[in-house]
């Protein structure tokens, strides 16, 4: 099994702030498998950077940056589907809950006045990985394999 995971989760220290959020016990559940790494902020604005958050704009969902406002959205989407599109066999994402790039169905969206408007969405990463047909999960609900998502 091919699976796509967040590469903070696997000891990358890549976070915004430049640690990881290696879990040792999901690489354990995985040995099994060909695991593929990912870090679209890390590829587009290196560690450590500014956080950002999802916001509703009038354009839709963008991810914004804390620090300037800027709208960071395409070089995340852009890395999101050269990734899938160099590895089209992927069976599983596994992505790093509440992130606004790699959340499956945790990421928070705030409305542009920073209100928070929900606590499930999916980053943007997790959108494409969702829109392919891929089966998707939060890190924190792999235990639970009935809970996969799937566009």
């Amino acid at each position: 099994m091919k699976v796509a995971i967040s590469a903070c989760l696997v000891g990358c220290k890549c976070r915004y702030d430049g640690t990881d959020n290696h879990d040792i016990r999901l690489v354990a559940k995985l040995e099994s498998c060909e695991l593929i790494h990912f870090c679209p902020e890390d590829h587009a604005f290196g560690t450590p950077r500014p956080t950002m958050n999802l916001v509703e704009t009038s354009q839709g969902i963008r991810a914004l940056s804390n620090l300037t406002g800027a709208n960071l959205s395409a070089p995340i989407e852009d890395y999101a589907k050269t990734f899938f599109d160099m590895h089209p066999d992927i069976d599983l994402f596994i992505g790093k809950d509440r992130s606004p790039s790699c959340g499956v169905c945790s990421a928070k969206l705030y409305d542009q006045d920073k209100n928070l408007l929900s606590t499930k969405e999916a980053g943007l990463m997790a959108k494409e990985a969702l829109k392919r047909g891929i089966h998707c999960l939060d890190a924190e609900d792999f235990v639970s394999p009935i809970l996969f998502h799937k566009a």
